[in-house]
């Protein structure tokens, strides 16, 4: 995806007005194609790509952000978040939630205020790539500004990914 002209997502005006220096990087949406796809186009590790994962818990919203190449433990993640039980979004849910298409769903600008659990490795990263808010769009920035605009809960939920 060859654009010119920055995107003006929810996610990127939160940025811009919280003067959070970031990066934009465009790449051509595979349907399918995750982290994986993305970093190959854009050279970049996966480990460093981070997914914005839409769960719920009890019935609620929340997020958790992981890194491209290693999955969530719901188990854990149950635990950190004191619930009953905590089940994977519909597209259509995830969708209502973040105010973002499924593919394009960022953890900045949701269109409500959404719990978010960030895995704790991602900190040891100088670099992050996080979506912007549509397919095709990332913004690299450093973890902890992410942290700084999020509040996240920080956790250890993840594992390799089965291959």
């Amino acid at each position: 995806m060859n654009e010119t002209a920055p995107l003006d997502t929810p996610a990127v005006r939160l940025l811009r007005e919280a003067g959070v220096p970031h990066s934009t990087y465009f790449y051509t949406y595979e349907e399918g194609g995750g982290t994986a796809a993305c970093a190959k186009e854009l050279g970049l590790d996966e480990h460093a790509v981070i997914k914005t994962i839409v769960l719920e818990a009890d019935g609620k919203p929340l997020i958790v952000l992981m890194h491209g190449d290693m999955r969530a433990s719901v188990k854990e993640l149950t635990k950190f978040a004191g619930a009953k039980a905590i089940i994977p979004c519909s597209p259509e849910k995830a969708e209502g939630y973040t105010g973002y298409e499924v593919g394009g769903i960022s953890p900045f600008g949701t269109r409500m205020e959404i719990p978010v659990y960030m895995e704790e490795t991602i900190l040891n990263l100088r670099k992050v790539y996080i979506n912007g808010g549509k397919r095709g769009f990332l913004v690299g920035m450093d973890p902890y500004d992410a942290v700084k605009l999020l509040h996240p809960a920080i956790v250890k939920v993840g594992s390799a990914r089965a291959t």
